[in-house]
């Protein structure tokens, strides 16, 4: 697990051995998972898991921001 990114109190992470599509695990209070690219191009919630819907959004806005960054993280790490 690689830590990419540290904003509001949470905490952005791709696994090294994970699969396909890229996407990124947020912890915080609780978890979700974000793929990078949804059907519409922008970022997509898979599931969230003991997040207010305040901190899913923020959670959101943080990837959509970084989207970028995130994926050129995320072709490092998976080749």
């Amino acid at each position: 697990m690689v830590t990419v990114i540290r904003s509001s109190g949470f905490r952005i992470v791709v696994f090294v051995d994970d699969h396909e599509p890229a996407h990124v695990h947020v912890y915080g209070d609780g978890e979700a998972k974000i793929n990078l690219i949804g059907p519409d191009g922008l970022p997509e919630l898979i599931w969230a898991v003991g997040m207010k819907r305040s901190e899913v959004r923020r959670s959101m806005a943080i990837v959509l921001e970084n989207r970028d960054a995130l994926l050129a993280r995320w072709k490092e790490i998976h080749g």
